[in-house]
């Protein structure tokens, strides 16, 4: 049991993500637990900044420039808000960096241990307790981009991408002992939130 979990939450576009960090904090929220949220790329102020330049539609960034502005925001955020809460609060981040990894190697084919190894400096000693990966099919995906008001750069690559992309994250998880896997394609998210509070309730 950890009294200040770190929780990361992973997938691609549409996965349901987003949605499942949000049912977590409204939980910790109402069993009053402290905790804080932030989501990468962004969460700090110059890290707000590098978000917009990532993601913008008008973006004609070159890939290894988002890797590096990725990896820019993040030492930002470890610096300025998360070392800060380690061990203080439960800390909840959407995407994290797993994400960098399943992105820019399994999904742009930059080299693994350039990425490992450059994270790995970001993030020095700060560790993950636990990771929620939701996963999506091709169907389901794109009827939820579709019904989306707004859609970033990274909304808008091929399905082939997403696809190399989700097998990177299945690919890591299998390595890994503090993942679980949410299918979005056979549970609903009455049922997802069930799992997200019991794994939780667990840990802290």
């Amino acid at each position: 049991m950890y009294k200040y979990p770190v929780i990361i939450f992973e997938g691609i576009e549409a996965s349901g993500k987003s949605t499942n960090i949000k049912n977590v904090s409204k939980y910790l929220k109402k069993i009053k637990r402290k905790f804080i949220m932030i989501r990468e790329p962004g969460g700090s102020y110059y890290a707000e900044i590098f978000r917009k330049l990532i993601l913008s539609n008008k973006s004609n960034l070159n890939p290894k420039t988002d890797l590096l502005l990725l990896l820019a925001a993040r030492s930002e955020n470890i610096n300025k808000i998360l070392k800060k809460n380690y061990k203080r609060k439960i800390i909840l981040i959407d995407r994290f960096s797993d994400s960098t990894l399943a992105y820019q190697h399994y999904g742009m084919r930059f080299d693994k241990i350039l990425i490992e190894k450059i994270n790995k400096f970001v993030i020095e000693y700060f560790k993950p307790n636990l990771t929620f990966l939701s996963i999506v099919n091709k169907n389901n995906m794109q009827k939820r981009l579709k019904s989306r008001k707004k859609i970033n750069k990274y909304d808008k690559f091929n399905y082939n991408f997403y696809k190399n992309v989700q097998k990177g994250f299945i690919k890591i998880a299998n390595n890994k002992k503090n993942y679980v896997i949410l299918d979005s394609n056979k549970k609903n998210v009455d049922e997802i939130r069930s799992i997200l509070i019991n794994k939780i309730n667990k840990i802290i």
